[in-house]
């Protein structure tokens, strides 16, 4: 099986085309994620159509980010923050793990529906940027709660909220970002896609043994340690799931003018 964990390089897009391009026959799958539906609008050209090209198999999981800031922030809540980073203009710089990134668009989102201006500092990955959110050289992150949550629960990191609609089960002391700012919602995601002309029944066959694999109690333990929910449901779920957060992060990415690196 391939995947784009399997060939990195040009933010999934390398593993992508791959896939694409590979016999129809089920052997050769795809590891979908946020990227490669911001990738969409993030890259002018790409040499295969996402939606038209990739058939969606399963949806596996939602991950939350967590907004997070470093303590020295004199905020303890998203309203406080708000009206900080407002009467504070130039002193909040937002990391991310580079241009066009989750974290990235997840911040670019939260200053398109609240009006605040946050520098973005884009790092080469998401491991450089906690580490200097940590050192108190930027102030804010929008990052996946598995990679932060160790820094949370030692009080080195302040949670403000989660970017999904309901409560993670691994910060359930921290409210959502919706509670403050109406209708946000950002998450990861992670499914299956194949090359397009997959067989309807290989592509139902794969789904059912993804969703079986999701039903296992010890899968799903695994998935809330990671701060992780399952998503069962079938291939058009997935695809409807695709087709709207390609059509959210197209916004923007517009909105925000964001290029790739």
């Amino acid at each position: 099986m391939s995947a784009s964990t399997g060939r990195p390089g040009a933010a999934g897009n390398i593993a992508t085309e791959a896939v694409v391009r590979a016999p129809a026959n089920g052997y050769t799958l795809l590891l979908v994620t946020v990227p490669n539906v911001i990738n969409a609008t993030l890259y002018d050209k790409l040499n295969y159509n996402f939606i038209r090209d990739i058939a969606p198999v399963a949806s596996i999981d939602r991950v939350p980010n967590v907004m997070e800031i470093n303590p020295s922030v004199p905020a303890k809540t998203v309203p406080e923050f708000i009206a900080y980073t407002k009467a504070n203009p130039g002193k909040i710089n937002m990391a991310s793990g580079g241009n066009g990134t989750s974290q990235h668009v997840s911040g670019e989102l939260f200053k398109m529906m609240t009006g605040v201006e946050m520098q973005h500092v884009p790092y080469r990955g998401a491991g450089p940027a906690l580490n200097d959110l940590l050192a108190g050289q930027v102030q804010i992150m929008f990052d996946t709660v598995s990679g932060s949550i160790g820094h949370i629960t030692a009080g080195k990191l302040r949670p403000l909220a989660v970017t999904t609609a309901v409560r993670s089960e691994a910060l359930p002391d921290t409210p959502t970002e919706g509670d403050f700012v109406p209708g946000y919602e950002a998450s990861t995601f992670h499914g299956i896609g194949a090359p397009r002309h997959t067989p309807t029944e290989i592509i139902d066959k794969l789904n059912t043994e993804i969703n079986a694999v999701l039903a296992e109690s010890k899968f799903m333990a695994r998935l809330a340690d990671l701060g992780a929910t399952a998503l069962p449901g079938s291939p058009a779920d997935f695809g409807k799931l695709i087709a709207e957060e390609t059509e959210k992060w197209g916004k923007v990415v517009k909105f925000a003018n964001i290029k790739a690196e």
